[in-house]
């Protein structure tokens, strides 16, 4: 299919569906003789899977992890490594009252534009469940970035209106929705779960910083390291925006404002977000993306069905009442695909 790749030495490839039999990643461009076991994949994907709190799907999926190919005897062997997760706690008859209707900010009219037909058992390919591929191949991406000390974290910014006062990494495990501010966490939560009573979702801004980077990472016009990094985000389901550094507050500010000064121990700020001209600076990379609130709601909503006539959908199932804190997990892996094919790409050009 179209458009489920992703990389240039570092490449992906997802497949499969929500309600299908698996979903899965093949990985090409795993450095040779990298210790890798399932063990290792399982610890991210469980950092993504449904059914983690009150704020989560129930869906139930364990999403353990199957090494087909590319490994042996604990090493990977330089060939493409297939990745499968079985899916086990599929209700598509929850899907049957609506599967002719195009599901107010869902996919369903545009795939069916697009191809004259679409999977309607939970979004196919559009549903958040594709993203088992992308965090497995992630965690294989984070191992290879450790051997080179890159770091990265992201974590919830904002949501409900509820901004993070005070970052602090060591809280983003600690609270479900993995903000890196406690007492905004709680705040947070209590604004999720009102909405999720009410039959309605909430958005939030997720941030990312990455540390480790050496300068030099990213390549000049069309590919740099910044339009790389935002298309990889961008294309996470729910996905609406991406600011890096200063963001969209530099349109506020002046040159002298925004420009970052340099002594002889490197930058004394970090507006540009360690990328300049497209290429890593050597300062921390920070960008946020925003998500949208969940497009599944119980609320009555207008739309029409696949006939063109107007109706009234109320959408029955198990739905996340925000998507962000799941969505955490991976932005952390479209990151790390990211730099791991730009450090790739890096090497070639000196080779």
């Amino acid at each position: 299919m179209p458009g489920s790749s992703f990389g240039t030495l570092f490449r992906v490839t997802t497949f499969g569906e929500s309600h299908g039999g698996a979903v899965g990643v093949i990985v090409d461009g795993v450095t040779p003789g990298l210790e890798l076991a399932e063990a290792d994949i399982q610890v991210e994907l469980d950092r993504r899977r449904p059914g983690q709190s009150a704020i989560t799907t129930p869906r139930q999926e364990a999403d353990t992890v199957c090494i087909l190919s590319g490994v042996f005897e604990g090493r990977a062997t330089g060939t493409p490594v297939m990745l499968v997760v079985h899916n086990r706690d599929q209700q598509p008859e929850a899907y049957d009252a609506i599967r002719d209707v195009f599901r107010p900010g869902h996919a369903d009219f545009t795939y069916q534009r697009k191809y004259g037909l679409r999977d309607y058992r939970g979004s196919g390919r559009a549903s958040g469940r594709e993203t088992v591929g992308r965090v497995a191949a992630g965690a294989i991406a984070r191992k290879l970035l450790a051997r080179r000390g890159v770091t990265l974290t992201a974590y919830c910014r904002r949501a409900a209106g509820i901004e993070c006062e005070r970052i602090d990494l060591e809280e983003v495990e600690k609270n479900i929705v993995r903000a890196a501010d406690r007492e905004a966490a709680r705040r947070i939560v209590e604004k999720i779960l009102e909405a999720k009573a009410a039959g309605d979702s909430i958005g939030g801004i997720v941030e990312c910083r990455v540390r480790g980077v050496p300068p030099g990472l990213g390549d000049p016009v069309f590919d740099k390291l910044d339009a790389d990094l935002a298309k990889a985000v961008l294309s996470i389901g729910a996905t609406k925006g991406i600011e890096f550094g200063a963001g969209f507050a530099a349109a506020d500010m002046t040159g002298s404002q925004h420009n970052d000064p340099m002594d002889a121990s490197g930058f004394l700020s970090n507006h540009a977000g360690g990328i300049l001209g497209g290429i890593s600076t050597g300062a921390e990379i920070v960008f946020r993306v925003a998500f949208k609130p969940t497009a599944s709601i119980s609320l009555p909503q207008k739309t029409v069905d696949i006939h063109g006539n107007e109706v009234v959908c109320e959408i029955r199932g198990r739905h996340d009442p925000t998507v962000f804190p799941r969505a955490i997990p991976v932005v952390e892996a479209m990151t790390a695909l990211v730099l791991e094919d730009h450090f790739k790409r890096q090497a070639a050009l000196h080779a």
